[in-house]
């Protein structure tokens, strides 16, 4: 059964809020972390969250896929630029990598890339 990548992406938000409310210290850190590696530099934040894509579905990382995906769309990504990111890693990843591209990658695609148009 297809994962509902809209429902991972709320999941995951309200996961951390909740988390981050008892672990305020860590999530903080994390949430710190992020704002650091993806704040613009020698690349912009669309290149980082390409890379990130790629990454995400190379380590099978369901929630990084979904979460990635929508910030990619966010910062200006095309279906075309996330794919093709995608399609990199599948030279790293093989098989298992191009299933998690052409699932739940192409379904948080399918899903999101209506809120940016």
């Amino acid at each position: 059964m297809a994962k509902d990548p809209r429902e991972m992406l709320n999941a995951f938000m309200g996961g951390l809020e909740e988390v981050g409310q008892t672990n305020e210290e860590q999530v903080g850190a994390f949430m710190n972390l992020l704002g650091a590696a993806y704040a613009p530099g020698k690349l912009d934040t669309k290149v980082k969250e390409l890379i990130s894509v790629a990454i995400g579905v190379y380590n099978r990382c369901e929630y990084c896929i979904v979460f990635h995906t929508y910030k990619a769309l966010e910062a200006g990504a095309t279906r075309e630029e996330i794919m093709e990111a995608a399609m990199v890693s599948v030279a790293f990843g093989g098989g298992p990598t191009m299933a998690y591209s052409v699932t739940l990658l192409k379904d948080s695609l399918n899903e999101f890339e209506k809120d940016f148009k």
